[in-house]
Parts: C-alpha cells; structure tokens; sequence
C-alpha cells in the first residue's frame, strides 16, 4: 500500500511512495506528531537522479524488518534537496561537522522538540558491508542512545547548534587590499591539483582563474593554463556524452575518463557558459566548440519542455530491458567492443580507436566510454561513426530527431515503445535556479559564438519564468505540470536576475545587426530584459536582504519558522552561492542604471563574508569574482557598430550601453567605476581603455 509520498509532486519522494516505512514529507503535522509521540525523526535527504539514494531505496527503505522497526521508533522523513535547498544546508553542514564528510544520501537523525541533529550518515547497507555497520544496527543503537544517554545527547546536540548559530553569524570587516589576489590564487591553484579521486567540474573555481589569467600576477600555477586545461579536460573528457551531448555530473576516476552518468541541468548551463568564456579570450579549441553545439542539441531534444522551461535531470541508471528487475549504472551511454564493430565498419572503428580512448578490453567494466584523445576537429568519417552510435541509442540518426520524449518514471521507461536502447528517467520539473544557468550559458554561446538560436532557446526559457512562477505576488522557485510550487530562495533570486542581465548584454548586439537571421523578438525586448531584471533584484531585495548583517538569507522571514537557523550562503558548491552572485549583479545593475544604492549593497555583502573569505578562500570562489566585479567593474558605452566586434570578448568585469550621442569625434566611452576617461577617437584607443580599465583593482 502506498505510504504518503504517493501524494507528493517530487519524483525523488514519489519513488519511496511503494516502501513499506511509513514516510512523510517535511511539514507541520510531521514535525508536531513527532514531538508529541517522542519520536527521534529519522530526516533523509536525496534527490531523483542520485545513485546511491536510488540504491538505498532498493535496499533498506525496502526492507520490512527495518520498516517495522523504523514505523515503530522513529518519524521518518523524506525531503526532496531540489526542493528545499534551505533544509540540506542546514543539515548537511551539521552532518560534516559530525563526521568530516557529507554526500547524498543525507541521513540524519533529529531530536524532536527542537529538531536538533545529533547523529547522521551518508549511505548505510542493508547489512555490514563497505565498513559499515546494517541500518538496522544504525537504528537500534541510536534509539538506545537516544532513551539511555539523555546528558551525553544534550551536550552533543548543544554543541552542534552552537556550531550552526555560529557559522549563520559572521562578523563583518572591511576588504583588504590583497584579498582579491588572494581568492584568484586559491582558485587558480584548486583546478590545478590532480588528486587520487573523483573529478568534478567545479566551474565556480575555474571560473575565478580564467579571471585571474588577464591580470600579471605571479602564482605557483599559471591562470590561463589552469583554466584552459579545465576546459580540455571537460570537452574531451568521458564527462562528457560524445555521441549525444550534455555532460555528465563527474567521473570516478582522476583521469577523467568513467563519468557518474546522471546529467543534470545546472552543469550544462555553467559548462556552457565557461566554455563560451574560454572562447571569448582567445583559447578557440574545435573540441570546445564542439561540446557547445551538441550540449544544445541535447537541451533542445531531450531537455526542453513543451512550454520551453528545460527540464532538470536525467538519471546515471537506466533499464536495459523492459523485464529488467533493477537499472544499470550507465548502459545508456556505454559500449562492448563487440557492439562496435557490429556498429561500424572496420574503417570507422580503426579511426574511433585513434581518436578515442576504445579497446577491446574497455574502460569501464569490460566496455567503453567514449573519451577523444586531442582538441582538434573530428573528420567527416568519425561525425558518420558517431552519429552510427547516436542512432543505436536513440533508434534515428541525429539529423532527424528534434524531439527525444522523456521517460517520466521507471514505468514510462520499462514500458515506452523506445526504438534504440530504454533511456534513463528525466526528472521534469522546473527550477527557476538551474534553467537561470542554463539561460546564462546559452546567451554567452549564443553571442561569443554568434548563434542567435542560442538566444532564441534562452529567450523563452526566461520568459516561460516571467510569466509563468509568480504567483501571490512571489517569485517561485518550482514547477510541476504548469504550476508553480515552493516560494523561491535566495539562488533562484540570484540566478534568475543573472540570467536576465546576461540576455540583456547578450541581445545588445543583435539590435543593429543586419543578420537577417536574428528572431526579430530579442532586440525589441533588450530594455524589457534589464527592467524585469530591476524588478526581480527590487523583490529580492525585500523578502531577503538582511539589514542587519548584510547580504542575502536563502529563504525570506515568513517562510524559514521551520528551519534551526537561517543561513545566507556564501560557500560555492556544484551550483554557484547566491551571495557572490548576488554581489556581481548588483554591480552591474549599479554600471547600467547609475545608481549607487546598488555598489552599496554589493560593498555591504563583501563586508559581511569578508571574514571568511580572509579564512577560507577556498570555500567561497564566487565571492572573489564579485569582488573582481566590484574593484574592476566598468562600463563602455558606444554605437551599436562596435558592440558586435566588443560582446563576444571576455571582459569579465564590464558592461556594455548603446550610446547614441556620443561626443563628436569620439568612437566610444569607458567608465572606471566612480570616473570615466577622455571619450576615444579611435578604436585602438577605446580597446587599450578597455583593456586597462579590466586590469585596475
């Protein structure tokens, strides 16, 4: 019999609807019914693409003995982190300060009057294994420490709120003047470092070093090679899908070769975006271009909604055939030796093992992922070989697939007249701060690369937001089935005026362009973009700015009684934090609408997490691009003319104008700041302002 999660909207919880404990969603009758049964709340925290998460549903959420055990000692909790991204915080903060460590699944035991953590985990076995002890060891030993050792759970759970309080409460101080230089050379120096693990994207660090690359400064690691070889390792790696497009979340391995094969939304839009960047400072590899395209493939054909919202994941496992009892980590996306040369001709398959890592004995598991071994262009012969692959996959060749449904849930798949292989589960819902980054990296590609289809794509992303996730008058930041859920929290804000101001910069140089191929709907919304985006920054500011500390919370006042402490994020992790965000939009907002009120905010947040960014700039790359943006931040204004050759540029400190009225003999104005130079009367005086005005701080 279904529990309650049969009711709810989120994938992730709707998958746990079949297991036998007795689950609820995060809400007041929850909260309230453990407090008057004393019972320990068992809060699990996953989302609907995680492996793990999926694995322990199968295994002990599926279990009766722990079940029976688990209904009749504990209120157990399932939360959904895409939903409430407030909650996993909180929470996942407080299981690494108990354990060092944090991951999905988030499994975390609370004290019911008060719901303070005292005991969590990550995943835990149905029985010992891996170094762990069986969840239902796990539960039995808590319950007994929870009614045996009543001093010893005080002190625990008094240590860790104070922690928590602690960590919601940074003092204020002011920026030094070597802080800047500080947070490019942490960042330049993280991308640097191969480890013996996984490896991650991590496009907020890269990010700050591609910053760091225009300036002459003297690091251990050079910035345009760190940032560059960043990029080669994303667009040639297994991370990425060669045969489809998108990017997977990470690989396992240090040589970026075996991916964890889920895909999901925010990646691909900051990927983008990044490799876009690269771009635009001169590193052109084919390869990046390349990845570019077939990542928009894949968002146009199996990522974008009917209502053109794009989705928010796919999963790493898939099923490989329709009576199949459990998916398969990856079988989407992999390959036996064997499958190949039933696939492709002796020629073709001679020419893939040149140009990608593929051997009869694989790479994974006795089978490839596919991984290119140089940069360089991909010859009509091996596009033909993989578009062979695509076709398996798909069951039609790239060309005449526009559309790809999704499989909604695990039924839709095992039971969809799929013509290739089964494909893994999309999650469909909309999240206002994950489509924001893929706006963002769309309209970047789009105009360092000139395609206004990018543009177009991004276009009605944003304006399926604006018109369709406000409702009472709030921003929100879910939906499901064209109805907006859950208010919205402080990245969705963020993320979402980013998104706004970057098609703004972006459509800027499609207004005098004579392209007749320019959807003729972007120039004429090129103001309407940075006036929704003053709009969206004004409710912001309302609902989440703190007056006291400076800032951002992530959830408004009238909609956090439920949380133990209320945060305002600052550290970066695979999605950028709302504050550094928040810091480079205010900024430019400043530049584009001359008011100071917004450079006020935007010191005000710097000063409020200077402290930590003093302590651990490791943690917090996004901060350090906001005060890039803050020291160096500058506004050119010209005619129309120039911006084509000025946009596509990286000038990742600037803004651009159209000015129609320049000064007689002038070609163009650049603004430092508080203070403009002499107006240029040439365009090799315009570009060394420029150059030097990006330089200054």
């Amino acid at each position: 019999m279904p529990n309650r999660l049969a009711q709810t909207q989120s994938l992730y919880l709707r998958k746990h609807a079949e297991n036998p404990i007795d689950w609820w969603p995060w809400c007041d009758e929850a909260l309230e019914t453990a407090r008057r049964d004393n019972k320990p709340i068992f809060l699990s925290i996953g989302y609907s693409s995680c492996h793990w998460c999926t694995v322990m549903e199968g295994e002990a959420f599926s279990d009766p003995d722990i079940a029976q055990y688990m209904n009749a000692n504990f209120l157990p909790i399932k939360v959904d982190r895409e939903e409430r991204p407030d909650l996993d915080s909180i929470y996942m903060q407080a299981l690494q300060m108990m354990t060092g460590q944090g991951g999905w699944p988030l499994n975390i035991f609370l004290s019911p009057d008060d719901r303070v953590p005292f005991y969590g985990g990550t995943y835990f076995p149905i029985d010992p294994r891996y170094g762990r002890p069986g969840f239902l060891q796990v539960l039995q030993g808590i319950r007994r420490f929870y009614d045996r050792e009543k001093t010893k759970l005080q002190s625990v759970k008094e240590e860790i709120l104070a922690n928590l309080q602690q960590s919601a409460a940074l003092p204020a101080s002011q920026l030094s003047d070597d802080l800047l230089q500080r947070g490019l050379e942490t960042s330049t120096g993280i991308i640097s470092s191969f480890g013996q693990g996984p490896s991650f994207p991590m496009i907020p660090y890269a990010e700050v070093a591609l910053r760091a690359s225009r300036f002459n400064l003297e690091f251990k690691y050079d910035p345009k090679t760190a940032s560059t070889q960043r990029g080669v390792l994303l667009a040639l790696g297994g991370i990425y899908d060669h045969a489809g497009g998108g990017f997977h979340r990470y690989t396992v391995d240090p040589t970026w070769t075996v991916p964890h094969f889920e895909k999901m939304l925010y990646d691909n839009g900051q990927i983008l975006e990044y490799l876009a960047n690269l771009w635009g400072a001169g590193v052109r590899e084919p390869a990046f271009e390349r990845a570019i395209a077939g990542t928009v493939q894949w968002l146009k054909r199996e990522m974008t909604a009917p209502t053109c919202y794009f989705y928010a994941a796919q999963d790493a496992d898939n099923f490989t055939h329709p009576d199949a009892a459990e998916p398969e980590e990856g079988a989407f996306y992999i390959w036996s030796y064997s499958q190949l040369q039933q696939l492709l001709t002796p020629e073709e398959l001679a020419e893939l093992e040149v140009a990608f890592t593929v051997t009869a004995g694989g790479n994974f598991e006795g089978r490839n992922v596919l991984q290119r071994r140089d940069t360089g262009p991909l010859s009509d012969s091996l596009e033909t070989a993989l578009a062979k692959l695509f076709e398996a996959r798909y069951g039609a060749p790239p060309a005449s697939l526009e559309t790809f449904p999704p499989a909604r849930n695990s039924q839709e798949a095992k039971t969809g007249n799929w013509k290739g292989r089964i494909p893994p589960v999309t999650d469909t819902k909309m999240i206002v701060a994950w489509n924001s980054l893929a706006i963002s990296g769309l309209a970047r590609a789009g105009a360092v690369l000139n395609r206004p289809e990018y543009l177009e794509l991004a276009a009605k992303a944003a304006n399926f937001i604006l018109d369709s996730q406000w409702a009472s008058g709030r921003l929100h930041r879910l939906n499901y089935d064209g109805q907006p859920a859950v208010t919205a929290q402080s990245e969705d804000y963020a993320l979402f005026i980013k998104a706004l101001l970057d098609l703004h910069q972006a459509s800027l140089n499609t207004s005098q362009s004579p392209n007749p191929q320019i959807p003729a709907q972007i120039p004429a919304q090129i103001p309407a973009w940075l006036e929704k985006a003053l709009q969206v920054q004004e409710e912001f500011d309302e609902f989440l700015w703190s007056v006291e500390l400076g800032g951002y919370y992530n959830t408004s006042c009238d909609i956090s009684q439920d949380l133990l402490v209320r945060e305002r994020s600052y550290a970066d992790s695979a999605t950028p934090a709302a504050n550094g965000v928040a810091v480079a939009n205010l900024v430019r907002l400043a530049l584009l609408t001359e008011k100071l009120e917004y450079l006020d905010k935007a010191e005000q947040t710097l000063q409020a997490f200077s402290s930590m960014m003093s302590r651990a700039p490791q943690a917090c790359p996004g901060l350090f691009a906001g005060l890039d943006w803050y020291r160096n931040c500058t506004l050119i204004r010209t005619g129309g003319e120039l911006l084509a050759s000025l946009i596509p540029q990286y000038l990742p400190a600037a803004v651009f104008a159209v000015e129609p009225n320049l000064p007689a003999g002038a070609v163009g104005l650049v603004c430092q700041g508080l203070s403009c130079n002499e107006p240029a009367a040439s365009v090799a005086q315009l570009g060394e302002q420029v150059r030097l005005s990006q330089t200054r701080g």
